[in-house]
């Protein structure tokens, strides 16, 4: 598990995880047809239903629905989308940030990322102040507004929780939790390096990567 998990700091509920995934049963190398996809171009089908690139759209699907919920959830809020809602959440557990720091730990475009600052300062739930230690910089932290909102939307995030983990059981989601874990440190990894600066990146690290 460590050799799998380099660079990350591993728990007992990991151990679970890990467990669980490797002494599950291997899934048949049949891979359905799942929706949305018909049976009208066999070359297309074959490259959708891909392992790899099938884990992907669930992964995208996934993160649509959890969207659609979280906006449900966050109705009759300033809050407007789940970014706005995810950087609060950042927020509440630090004294301040920069504006950048703010933005890569929401992992998010600049100019996205400076548009939903922009837009939770104008609604009072976040401030911008002077750094003392450096006169050209910004601190960014919450108000208390922004944590009364917050408390409250949280009642409401605990149901969309429940809701997007749908009828998995506790050890299916510890072992989806541990491997979710292990691409989000990939992924962090990369975002952080900036290793993706073009589609060449991504193809030769497609290449580099082994099981």
């Amino acid at each position: 598990m460590e050799s799998e998990n380099e660079g990350r700091d591993l728990s007992l509920v990991d151990l679970a995880g890990f467990l669980n995934n490797s002494l599950s049963v291997p899934p048949s190398s049949e891979r359905s047809n799942s929706a949305p996809f018909g049976n009208n171009d066999a070359p297309t089908l074959q490259v959708a239903v891909q392992l790899d690139n099938n884990i992907g759209r669930l992964i995208t699907f996934l993160s649509r629905y959890a969207k659609f919920y979280i906006k449900k959830a966050i109705e009759g809020t300033p809050l407007l989308a789940v970014e706005d809602f995810s950087c609060l959440g950042i927020l509440m557990t630090h004294e301040y940030l920069s504006q950048a720091e703010l933005i890569t730990l929401n992992v998010q475009e600049n100019t996205s990322g400076v548009q939903v600052i922009r837009r939770l300062i104008d609604a009072g739930l976040v401030q911008k102040s002077d750094d003392p230690q450096d006169k050209r910089a910004k601190r960014i932290s919450i108000t208390d507004n922004g944590r009364k909102t917050l408390q409250m939307i949280f009642r409401d995030m605990k149901d969309v929780g429940k809701i997007v983990t749908g009828s998995l059981t506790e050890q299916e989601k510890i072992t989806m939790l541990y491997l979710l874990q292990k691409m989000e440190h990939f992924h962090k990894h990369h975002y952080e390096a900036k290793t993706f600066a073009s589609k060449s990146d991504i193809h030769q690290k497609s290449g580099e990567i082994t099981l």
